[in-house]
């Protein structure tokens, strides 16, 4: 079994945007899911995704400047699935696709992320 794991600074619009892209991508390769979908603040092992994700307010100010984050928040969006390390790495790749579809040019992400 392996982890999905994205950081995200997100309000309710930009989580159910996030999560879509993940079932989608998961659904189109048939990878089997051990448990929900979980959105985390706080992680297992104590970190709290403010102190690792807390970098992407910081890219969302600097990319919206002078607008309010408004509900906004860092969280990690994780789920559990099983599959080979090839799937894993390939649905990985469909979800970094889907979150961010403008490629490696400049440009502002819809919600900032980052792929732990």
């Amino acid at each position: 079994m392996r982890w999905l794991r994205f950081g995200v600074f997100a309000d309710e619009e930009g989580l159910q945007f996030v999560r879509n892209v993940i079932r989608r991508e998961l659904a189109a390769r048939r990878v089997p899911v051990v448990g929900p979908l979980q959105e985390r603040d706080r992680l297992d092992d104590g970190c709290t995704a403010e102190y690792l994700h807390g970098d992407l307010r910081e890219q969302w100010e600097i990319e919206h400047p002078g607008q309010d984050a408004g509900r906004r928040r860092p969280l990690e969006v994780a789920v559990r699935v099983r599959c080979s390390l090839r799937v894993w790495r390939a649905v990985r790749k469909g979800i970094v696709r889907g979150l961010c579809p403008e490629g490696n040019g400049p440009h502002v992400c819809r919600v900032p992320w980052t792929a732990c």
